[in-house]
C-alpha cells in the first residue's frame, strides 16, 4: 500500500509520456529542511528504499529522519532497513534457497493452509554458472564436451531449479552455459528503474556471490550477502546493515591509449587498500569517472571485494543510458530511467565539490601505467616494466613479507617434464572413487560407476556432490619433452569475471592466449 510522508509521493512522466507515481527525495528534503542533494548519490538510493518502504513497524519514521540527514563525518551507530527491488542467485548457494521455500511449502500445506502463501515477494534470478568444471579444452568441440558433462553431473540439480521455476512465482533461472551470474547481471537483467503497485523505484538488489557489485557500474546498489540475509530479501524483509560512511574517489584527467580498465582496476585497488575502506561504501565522481564507459566502471566495481569496500558505486549518465542501448534494452525503459533519475536529482556523475563525502581522494587516471596482479594476491599490483625484478625480489623474500623464501641459485635450477598430457588429478587421502556401481535409469537396466564419494579434491574445490558419471579417462596429444623452472608461467589467468563484459579486455586476453601458443 502507498503512503504519503512528508508529501513525498510525487508523479514524473515515464518514457511513454505517462504520469507515473514515485517518492520524491527533493521533496523529502524540503519537507524535513535537509539537504538532501549534497549526499552521495549511493545513501540518496537507500534512502528512497527507506522512504517507500516506510510501514512504521519494520520501518520507522526516525529511520527515514536519521537517513535523510547522513552526516559526513557523524558517529555510525544507526542500523539501516533496507529493502531491496530484486534477489540475484547462482546455482551453488541458490539451490539451498529454493530447498528452504520448499520446505516452508511442505510446513504450511501439514498444518493445512495454503501452500501458494510461501512465494518470494521480488524478484528472483538464479543465474547457473557454479557447475561448470573444465574436463575437455584446447579443440573446437570442448565447449560442446563441457557442457553435455555438467548437464551430465547435474542432472538431479537441475530438474530441481526447473521444478522451482514452475512451482514459485517471480523465480527464474538462467540456464547453463549463458554466463557469470554478474555479467548476465548486468548486462541482461539490470533495468535501472522498477514499477510496483504503480510506483516507480530504482533498481536494487543483493545477491549471494561476492562479485554482485559488478553492477555498481550501471549505478545499481548492490552488494554480495550471505544465504540468510538473501533468504530475507526474497520474502520481502530488510536487509540491515550500520549506516556506512563513504569515500569519494575524485577521478581527474584520461587514460591513455594502451592502458586498460585491468590496468585502472588494479592501481585503483592498491589505493583503497591502503585506505582502508571495509565495510564503507566507495563513490567515484569527477570528470574522469564521467569519461569511463560502463564496461570499465564494472570492471572497478567488481573488484569492491579484493580493496575491501562493500561497494564501488558509479552514478547513472548519458553513459548509462547508452549501455543499456548498445545491450538491447527497450526504448521506453531508456527515456523512463532518464527522467525517473532526473526527477530525482539523481542524473548525472557528480563533479568535485557537489556531494559531502566522509573521504575524498584523488586519482589522475593519466598516471594509470600497464600493470599486473600477483604474483601471489590479485590485490598485488606490479607495473610491467619492474615484473622480472620484482619477481626476484619476491623469490627470496620471507613467506610473511608475501615472498616465497627461496635461494637465488634455485632460479637457475630447470626440471624436465612433458607437455601434452592430460592425467587424471590424484586423490590424496580422499574418498574413494570405486563404490559399488548403481542403478542410473528407471528400467534398472543400465549401470554407471558411482562417482558420489566425496574425494578430498572435491572437497577443496567446494564443489556440490556429482551425480553418477563416468570420470574423464587420461589422454595423450602430442607429448613434448620440455623442462621448466622456477619463474616459468605454467597457467595464469589472462582473463576473469572482473572483465567479462569489458570487449577490449577480452579481446587483449585472446592476443595474449594467441601468443602464448604461438
Amino acid at each position: 500500500m502507498s503512503h504519503n510522508l512528508f508529501n513525498s509521493l510525487q508523479t514524473f512522466t515515464t518514457g511513454t509520456g505517462a504520469e507515473a507515481k514515485f517518492y520524491s527525495l527533493p521533496q523529502l528534503g524540503k519537507e524535513l529542511g535537509a539537504n538532501v542533494s549534497r549526499l552521495p548519490v549511493s545513501i540518496r538510493i537507500v534512502l528512497e528504499s527507506v522512504l517507500r518502504n516506510f510501514d512504521g513497524k519494520k520501518i520507522a519514521e526516525k529511520d527515514v529522519r536519521n537517513l535523510a540527514t547522513w552526516g559526513a563525518s557523524d558517529e555510525r551507530s544507526n542500523e539501516i532497513p533496507f529493502v531491496v527491488a530484486r534477489v540475484l542467485l547462482q546455482d551453488f548457494t541458490g539451490v539451498p534457497l529454493l530447498v528452504d521455500l520448499a520446505a516452508m511449502r511442505s510446513a504450511v500445506g501439514k498444518l493445512g493452509k495454503d501452500t501458494g502463501l510461501i512465494e518470494p515477494l521480488v524478484p528472483v534470478d538464479l543465474v547457473i554458472d557454479h557447475s561448470v568444471q573444465v574436463d575437455y579444452a584446447g579443440t573446437s568441440q570442448s565447449l560442446a564436451q563441457n557442457m553435455a558433462k555438467e548437464f551430465e553431473r547435474n542432472e538431479q540439480r537441475y530438474r530441481f531449479l526447473k521444478w522451482g521455476t514452475q512451482a514459485f512465482d517471480g523465480f527464474s533461472v538462467i540456464p547453463p552455459g549463458i554466463g557469470i551470474c554478474h555479467q548476465v547481471n548486468l548486462e541482461y537483467l539490470a533495468k535501472g528503474v522498477f514499477e510496483r503497485d504503480e510506483v516507480y523505484f530504482p533498481d536494487t538488489l543483493v545477491g549471494t556471490d561476492s562479485h554482485t557489485t559488478m553492477v555498481n557500474g550501471l549505478g545499481v546498489v548492490a552488494w554480495g550477502v550471505g544465504g540468510i540475509e538473501a533468504e530475507a530479501g526474497m520474502l520481502g524483509q530488510p536487509v540491515y546493515f550500520l549506516t556506512p560512511d563513504v569515500v569519494g574517489v575524485n577521478l581527474t584527467g584520461k587514460l591513455n591509449e594502451g592502458i586498460t580498465a585491468t590496468d585502472l582496476v588494479l592501481r585503483i585497488t592498491e589505493m583503497l587498500r591502503a585506505a582502508k575502506v571495509v565495510g564503507k561504501f566507495v563513490e567515484f565522481h569527477g570528470e574522469g569517472a564521467a569519461s569511463l564507459g560502463v564496461v570499465d566502471r564494472a570492471t572497478i566495481g567488481n573488484m569492491a571485494p579484493e580493496y575491501g569496500a562493500t561497494m564501488g558505486f558509479f552514478g547513472v549518465d548519458e553513459k548509462t543510458l547508452e549501455y543499456y542501448k548498445a545491450t538491447g534494452r527497450d526504448e521506453n525503459l531508456i527515456e523512463t530511467v532518464k527522467n525517473y533519475y532526473t526527477a530525482q536529482g539523481l542524473f548525472g556523475i557528480p563533479k568535485s565539490g557537489d556531494c559531502d563525502y566522509s573521504t575524498v581522494l584523488e586519482l589522475d587516471l593519466s598516471t594509470i601505467t600497464a600493470s599486473v596482479a600477483g604474483p601471489k594476491r590479485p590485490q598485488d599490483r606490479i607495473e610491467l616494466t619492474d615484473l622480472k625484478s620484482k619477481f626476484q625480489e619476491l623469490f627470496v623474500k620471507p613467506i610473511k613479507e608475501n615472498g616465497y623464501a627461496k635461494d637465488i641459485e634455485d632460479l637457475e635450477k630447470r626440471f624436465a617434464a612433458v607437455m601434452g598430457v592430460n592425467a587424471p588429478l590424484e586423490v590424496v587421502n580422499g574418498g574413494s572413487q570405486n563404490s559399488k556401481s548403481v542403478p542410473q535409469s528407471i528400467d534398472q537396466t543400465n549401470t554407471k560407476e558411482n562417482t558420489n564419494a566425496w574425494t578430498e579434491t572435491e572437497m577443496m574445490n567446494n564443489r556440490p556432490t556429482p551425480d553418477f558419471v563416468e570420470e574423464v579417462t587420461a589422454s595423450l596429444d602430442s607429448p613434448t619433452q620440455v623442462t621448466v623452472g622456477n619463474g616459468d608461467v605454467l597457467i595464469a589467468a589472462i582473463t576473469s569475471c572482473t572483465n567479462t563484459s569489458n570487449p577490449s579486455v577480452m579481446l587483449a586476453a585472446g592476443i595474449v592466449a594467441k601468443k602464448a601458443v604461438m
